[in-house]
């Protein structure tokens, strides 16, 4: 085979994956949450940390949080800041993927399987469908359909 014609099916594989809608998608979720992560860090870090600390005692608040192994600190109030962090990430995510986006593809499932209701045209052919299936003809006083004459 061609090389050149190689790689110009590779590009044209490599452009029909890249630019379909969902990798699309996937692209902009990615930057959507990155900037959701920063908007979750200033939170934790301005807001929640700092009524953390003024609730607890200390000089520098969550960040004076530390105690030393053999004169060396160990920072724990950073760290603590950084698990609220992820649980308040993780507790918005799971709100939104998990109970939203699961709500949303409950209620689709349901539109599917629920059908169109039958308009009289169907539902004169079903009454007809099911008489020749039993085998017997309506009478002249029971007509197909008498149940609705009138009803329109």
């Amino acid at each position: 085979m061609d090389p050149k014609k190689t790689a110009f099916s590779l590009l044209d594989e490599f452009k029909a994956f890249a630019f379909k809608g969902n990798v699309v998608d996937l692209a902009v979720g990615v930057i959507i949450g990155g900037a959701f992560g920063n908007i979750v860090q200033s939170l934790v870090k301005n807001i929640i940390m700092p009524l953390v600390g003024a609730i607890l005692p200390g000089p520098k608040g969550y960040e004076g949080w530390v105690f030393t192994i053999e004169d060396k600190p160990v920072p724990y109030g950073h760290f603590l800041a950084d698990v609220v962090n992820f649980v308040i990430l993780a507790a918005a995510l799971f709100v939104f993927i998990v109970k939203f986006l699961g709500w949303l593809m409950r209620s689709k499932k349901q539109d599917e399987v629920s059908p169109p209701p039958l308009t009289k045209d169907q539902e004169l052919l079903t009454e007809i469908r099911d008489l020749l299936r039993s085998g017997r003809n309506p009478g002249p006083s029971e007509q197909v359909g008498q149940d609705r004459v009138g009803q329109e």
